[in-house]
């Protein structure tokens, strides 16, 4: 009895939480609320044009959306999905990252000169920006909240920064531009390898995070002769490492399809036919469903990773891209 009842203690906090699916749509003004159990819409953010990048509080209070419009990141509460403040930023914004602690708010900044601005989510207000060599695409903190790292499609760089010091502390040059990057864990949990889509590549780069190199680089199935990316130099946009570290998920927008390997040799177990134009996705924290944005198809593919069949597909908004799993208590 004692045992059961340890057990059931230790099951309270994920039964006492609430799962959604943040889904941006890049051609509209709406961001969609998926919720994974029934894979339905449950809400909308409404008045947020050209919405690019979603972040989560890990109190669930709020959302950030970034907004290429204005080029503001406008603060939704998480209760009534009404934006409740507009933070002006440096220039006109990209992708996001949350801290862990949920402290900051890192913000890519694609327009010239290009930098990651930092939001104090106490204050609400941008309290730096950190200088880059060229505009940010995407920006993420690691999975050990130590570091930031920002890729620059037009700089065709990777600079990884000190997230305590808020400085570059390393870089790593390509032949192509950096767009999305998932990363892998150590047993100790710190930065293993990461992978790392590039423009015009279908496939990824590998990179040891320790020695700062590429290491190898995989190609996913070869595409049908002469067939082209919907989007202009982005055959492959969308990557990411399951949550219990088993498996990298790749998107090919050439192929329609989305490619898994095994972690950690890489080898190919198979592939899920999807949406057209797959661009992003994001994982439930159990590692059972991977939710694929359709960006030419404006549906999100919600897939059983078990079986790695496709179960349905769920109409959102135009043009849907980024998304993200908020873990709301």
């Amino acid at each position: 009895m004692r045992f059961m009842r340890l057990g059931l203690l230790l099951a309270l906090p994920l039964a006492a939480s609430t799962i959604r699916i943040i889904q941006t749509n890049s051609a509209g003004d709406s961001v969609h609320i998926i919720d994974p159990v029934t894979d339905k819409v449950v809400g909308e953010i409404t008045g947020i044009e050209v919405n690019h990048g979603a972040a989560a509080a890990p109190d669930g209070s709020r959302y950030y959306i970034s907004n290429e419009a204005e080029s503001t990141l406008d603060v939704v509460d998480a209760k009534s999905l009404k934006v409740t403040r507009n933070i002006p930023l440096s220039g006109r914004p990209n992708n996001i990252a949350a801290s862990p602690d949920g402290k900051r708010v890192y913000v890519s900044i694609i327009q010239a000169p290009g930098g990651v601005d930092v939001i104090d989510t106490a204050s609400l207000e941008r309290v730096k920006t950190i200088p880059m060599k060229a505009g940010v695409h995407n920006t993420y903190v690691t999975p050990d909240g130590r570091f930031i790292v920002a890729g620059s499609v037009l700089g065709k760089i990777l600079t990884v920064i000190d997230r305590g010091t808020e400085q570059p502390v390393w870089e790593l040059r390509f032949d192509n531009g950096v767009r999305p990057i998932a990363f892998e864990k150590n047993a100790d949990g710190s930065t293993g390898r990461m992978f790392v889509q590039l423009s015009n590549v279908h496939g990824f780069a590998v990179v040891d995070f320790a020695t700062h190199k590429e290491v190898a680089r995989v190609n996913l199935p070869a595409a049908p002769e002469g067939k082209k990316p919907d989007i202009d130099a982005t055959p492959s946009h969308g990557i990411g490492v399951s949550p219990d570290g088993e498996t990298l998920w790749v998107d090919s927008s050439l192929n329609n399809k989305v490619y898994v390997y095994a972690l950690p040799d890489l080898k190919l177990l198979g592939s899920i036919d999807v949406g057209r134009t797959p661009d992003w996705l994001t994982f439930t924290p159990d590692s059972r469903k991977v939710y694929v944005a359709n960006a030419g198809a404006n549906s999100v593919s919600a897939i059983d990773v078990k079986s790695m069949k496709e179960v349905t597909r769920i109409k959102v908004g135009q043009v849907p891209k980024r998304n993200i799993t908020a873990i709301l208590p």
